[in-house]
């Protein structure tokens, strides 16, 4: 059996305020590293984090004594036009009309559509299962983002729910277990989801 948590990072001066933040590279804001303090997980053998400054900085804190292995394909969503700004300094933007309307299903414009960040993130997601099926690792730990968490989430998790309602706030996640031999190209499911503190 394999334990994975998945954590999403602190908080960033662009989350306080609501902003699209993708690939923006910002650290952790002041506030969000004093908020990752009261949060407790375990060691774990392996440590597996996207490449951006605010996942790093979270491993750095909440896993102290571990070594991080970046996994590129496991970074947030690329939101286009949208990226580094919140809703009201996009309520005159069209295409962001557009976006809404559309409950969320349009790519972003000059980013990324949800279903290329969501396979990007599956890809990257079988990556950290080959090395922990190759090293023989029974738990590791993902420091990743929000939209990261719900891609992987919705598509393995049961039971089945929609990718929004997998949202958990920083610092926060899942602990999932899944079993090697029940997990192939036909059948590939986490035998049981726990939530860590989530909002």
């Amino acid at each position: 059996m394999l334990k994975l948590w998945f954590v999403r990072h602190g908080m960033t001066e662009g989350n306080s305020h609501q902003r699209y933040i993708g690939v923006t590279d910002e650290p952790l804001c002041e506030e969000g590293r004093k908020l990752l303090e009261k949060f407790t997980y375990p060691a774990v053998q392996a440590l597996f984090v996207s490449p951006l400054k605010r996942c790093r900085e979270t491993a750095s804190i909440l896993f102290p004594k571990g070594e991080q292995r970046i996994v590129p394909l496991l970074a947030e969503c690329d939101f286009g036009e949208f990226e580094n700004k919140n809703y009201k300094e996009l309520s005159d933007n069209p295409h962001y009309q557009e976006w809404i309307d559309s409950n969320g299903t349009l790519p972003f414009p000059g980013g990324e559509s949800k279903e290329e960040c969501a396979d990007r993130n599956l890809k990257g997601f079988d990556e950290v299962l080959k090395a922990c099926r190759d090293e023989g690792i029974t738990e590791a730990a993902l420091v990743v983002h929000g939209g990261t968490i719900m891609n992987i989430m919705e598509a393995y998790a049961l039971p089945k729910k929609a990718f929004y309602e997998w949202h958990v706030g920083n610092g926060c996640g899942y602990l999932v277990e899944l079993e090697f031999q029940d997990w192939n190209d036909a059948e590939r499911h986490f035998t049981q989801v726990t939530a860590t503190a989530n909002k």
